[in-house]
């Protein structure tokens, strides 16, 4: 609370000599029910909400933000979750953005859920690093850096970095990710702990449906990776590729999402735990309830399947309002 009110002063004493204020307020209400089959994943309900808010001044390109974020998952105390501080400068113009300190992670990172599992956004909803992005008429690429662990006597050194990008021609394009986490040391390593690295890509090319047709949606396919050492433990890489293609399509306030991994399961740090699994496809039905200019509300029932044979199920609901200046 002392760190927000200074930070609230400083922002306050910039406004008289910037050329803009601005401000953002965000409500999101969580609801994720998984009925999982372990080992798998972890059959729990996750429900709560988020409020956040930053105050920002801008010089031309050049902003200044600063906030708070809380989660309250219903049923805990209040302080059951941390206190999210943001802090970060951006700049950015009509081709390129760059951002370096604490900033939110939503609508800025698109990766598949094999590498960076949706719980990313409920219990770590900022980017704690930096982030750039390259925008061109016929494509855009970006890359971010996440420092996830400070090193000390009982917290591992941990960070996390990744490119993801597309090219496109028309209604083609070919997307690109790349992800690699590394698990390092405590700072006396004392109960010795072993260094773990995970690196991983994707690779899809697909069709995207013309933007003049009610219904709206694209098929991608192509190559996942992922590469896995424990150094000390392993023999070396522990290297897995296989089959990924997604489908998804909306008409009006109706959409379906589907998307199939076979022939090899994955091992990334903070991804999806059913990508472990050799064979798993997930399909989404998706009702978007709201969808107002500031205010988004969906409901996804989602069926997972596991090697053929294990079928699990899931609902989510999402809302999510923005609004300031």
């Amino acid at each position: 609370m002392k760190q927000g009110l200074i930070l609230l002063f400083l922002l306050s004493s910039l406004v008289s000599v910037a050329q803009e204020f601005k401000y953002q307020v965000l409500f999101e209400g969580i609801g994720d029910n998984r009925e999982f089959t372990q080992p798998y994943a972890t059959p729990q309900t996750i429900i709560g909400s988020r409020g956040a808010f930053e105050l920002g001044v801008s010089i031309d390109n050049h902003h200044l933000r600063g906030g708070l974020s809380q989660l309250l998952e219903f049923g805990s105390d209040i302080d059951a979750q941390i206190l999210k501080l943001t802090l970060y400068y951006q700049y950015f113009d009509a081709q390129k953005e760059f951002l370096f300190g604490a900033f939110p992670r939503r609508d800025r990172l698109d990766f598949p859920l094999a590498m960076l599992s949706d719980t990313l956004l409920y219990y770590r909803p900022n980017i704690e690093g930096l982030y750039g992005k390259i925008n061109w008429n016929w494509g855009h690429q970006l890359a971010f850096v996440d420092w996830v662990g400070r090193q000390t006597e009982t917290q591992r050194e941990q960070f996390m970095a990744g490119f993801s990008g597309e090219l496109f021609f028309k209604s083609l394009f070919l997307q690109n990710y790349l992800i690699m986490f590394h698990n390092a040391h405590t700072r006396y390593n004392d109960p010795p702990l072993h260094i773990e690295d995970y690196l991983g890509f994707a690779l899809q090319a697909g069709f995207r449906i013309p933007e003049n047709l009610e219904v709206q949606g694209y098929l991608k396919m192509g190559l996942l990776n992922s590469t896995y050492r424990e150094r000390s433990i392993t023999d070396g890489y522990e290297v897995s590729n296989s089959f990924f293609a997604e489908a998804n399509m909306r008409y009006k306030n109706f959409g379906i999402k589907s998307v199939m991994n076979v022939g090899g399961g994955h091992k990334f740090a903070f991804g999806d735990p059913y990508y472990r699994a050799s064979n798993y496809s997930r399909t989404d039905l998706i009702w978007y309830f709201i969808n107002h200019k500031n205010i988004k509300g969906r409901f996804n029932l989602s069926m997972h399947v596991v090697d053929w044979e294990t079928i699990d199920q899931q609902q989510q609901i999402s809302i999510i309002y923005v609004f300031g200046k």
